[in-house]
């Protein structure tokens, strides 16, 4: 049994790029670096910068503004002067602004800097998406993905657990980990990585910028998918706003513990997403999938009503929405994916990069003045019932098929 999962672990990784491969260490190198989004929240409301929860949740939702913005701007700029350069600028300029922006006090400044940077990196996303598709075959290039996102995972698990540490030291040093984690990922892509040649870049070109055939704004039951996708991230992503403010403030967690149980997340995720995913793609609607998972996040926040232990509860609700992210996010991109063609797939993927990027926009701002006209109790019960709405408005898309 042992080798049989061995071998299945082992053919899911080969006969990929040697630039696929560096790639990934790339992306594992700037995201063990993630230090501050996770901690944002904690940060503005600790001692010494003293912001009200309202306040951070503003932040927050400013980070998702800027990430519409960058992104949009990054598939532009990679489109003219080529996703190499632009991962070396946005890689390095977005380490210069984490340095800065953790040496700033000024409310407004904060921001600022905050929507500057969230576009700055976001900028990044299509840019390493395009040098995904470049580095890969046909044939491999759902595998390429695949690593690439492991990476990212592994990064996430890596960095917040670290950064549960630091934070327990000190916030600063969380904004120069992650700038010059930044910083070295962008020089290790300028001396591994050289740009690729013209005849790639059109490839690349060709990947990203297809004539349009059918729009997906006339696609009713994918508007609707998008708005049912909207309100999943909208309650989604306070597990990085709001929930870690709970775990501190309310059930009187530490920092370390706070990022070792965040960590799990991506941990978890690297360990069993792929294998759980083979085990059940194709055995039944793609929508029960997302569904399912869907009410599995709602039952995670419900879950934090529960008069248990403080360990026991923050850690059980982390386990629970994260096997609901791992059985719906990934039926969600199938989902998009299944829909679109060659001609069209841009203005689906954009589409659905901007109902997450609303979601995590408008979520942390609205749960902050949420809590503050009532309790986090209320928030916990809002998000359950969003979520369970939200959760049978995609079984209801599955009659629409």
């Amino acid at each position: 049994m042992f080798k049989r999962g061995l071998n299945l672990y082992r053919s899911s990784f080969t006969g990929l790029s040697r630039e696929t491969w560096l790639l990934s260490v790339i992306m594992l190198i700037n995201r063990s670096g993630t230090m501050v989004l996770p901690f944002m929240t904690l940060y503005l409301t600790s001692k010494g910068v003293d912001r009200s929860l309202s306040e951070a949740g503003t932040v927050v939702g400013l980070w998702g503004l800027g990430a519409i913005i960058g992104a949009f701007f990054g598939g532009k700029l990679t489109d003219k002067i080529g996703f190499h350069k632009v991962q070396l600028i946005t890689l390095f300029c977005g380490g210069i602004l984490f340095i800065i922006l953790g040496q700033i006090r000024s409310y407004p400044l904060i921001c600022l800097f905050t929507f500057i940077l969230s576009m700055v990196n976001e900028a990044f996303r299509p840019a390493n998406a395009t040098a995904v598709a470049v580095y890969s075959k046909p044939e491999n290039r759902t595998r390429s993905n695949s690593l690439n996102r492991l990476a990212i995972n592994l990064g996430w698990a890596l960095g917040v657990s670290v950064g549960g540490i630091i934070a327990s030291y000190s916030y600063t040093l969380l904004f120069w980990v992650d700038g010059i984690t930044n910083i070295l990922a962008a020089l290790s892509l300028f001396y591994f990585l050289k740009p690729v040649s013209q005849k790639k870049e059109d490839k690349a070109k060709e990947l990203v910028l297809q004539p349009i055939q059918q729009s997906v704004y006339k696609d009713k039951n994918f508007l609707a998918f998008a708005f049912f996708t909207m309100l999943f991230g909208f309650c989604f992503f306070q597990m990085f706003s709001t929930v870690p403010s709970y775990f501190r403030d309310s059930l009187h967690l530490s920092e370390k513990y706070i990022g070792a149980i965040m960590a799990l997340n991506g941990l978890l995720i690297v360990l069993i997403e792929m294998v759980l995913i083979n085990f059940l793609e194709g055995k039944r609607h793609i929508m029960i999938y997302i569904s399912f998972g869907t009410f599995i996040c709602a039952i995670a926040f419900l879950l934090l009503l529960l008069p248990l232990p403080a360990k026991i509860i923050s850690l059980s609700m982390i386990l629970m929405i994260t096997f609901g992210e791992i059985i719906s996010m990934p039926f969600m991109n199938s989902y998009w994916a299944a829909r679109a063609n060659d001609k069209n797939r841009g203005q689906y993927a954009a589409l659905v990069t901007i109902a997450w990027s609303i979601g995590q926009t408008i979520g942390p701002f609205a749960c902050s003045k949420l809590v503050e006209a009532s309790s986090f109790n209320v928030m916990f019960i809002a998000l359950g019932g969003l979520l369970c709405f939200t959760a049978l408005g995609f079984r209801w898309l599955k009659s629409k098929d």
